[in-house]
């Protein structure tokens, strides 16, 4: 049997979306309002999603606790409170767009799971605006 297990997790960061090979003007044009030199911030929601069959032993696919444990430390540590341009290393050379934001949360995520588990990770940047990424 397989199940999906979700941990819903919660973070604060600002952040700048623009390139610096791009001039003030079209990153004006394509990031606008997001392209505000002195940052803006978003109350991010996290859903992250395990797949994999139930052990029969235990019950479970993967005890909460730990995937608990992973987000915390992958995700909320490094990025709650933050300003995702300057403070998180990940995005020092990557546009922390929800996109790069998700597939960065992904990976992070990814390499502390048994291999046997597939992950997805749904990120909402504003109630209505969310992205998912799976891995491929």
């Amino acid at each position: 049997m397989r199940v999906t297990v979700c941990r819903k997790a919660h973070f604060n960061a600002a952040h700048r979306l623009y390139r610096k090979d791009w001039t003030d003007e079209k990153n004006q044009e394509i990031f606008g309002k997001c392209n505000n030199p002195n940052f803006h911030g978003h109350n991010y929601e996290l859903i992250v999603e395990v797949t994999g069959t139930v052990n029969p032993e235990t019950g479970y696919v993967i005890d909460i606790k730990d995937l608990s444990d992973m987000i915390y430390e992958e995700v909320e540590l490094p990025f709650d409170h933050k300003n995702l341009n300057l403070d998180v290393p990940e995005f020092q050379e990557l546009n922390p767009t929800a996109e790069h934001i998700a597939y960065v949360i992904w990976h992070k995520i990814r390499k502390r799971l048994p291999l046997k588990l597939d992950l997805e990770i749904i990120l909402y940047e504003t109630p209505r605006n969310f992205v998912k990424y799976c891995g491929l």
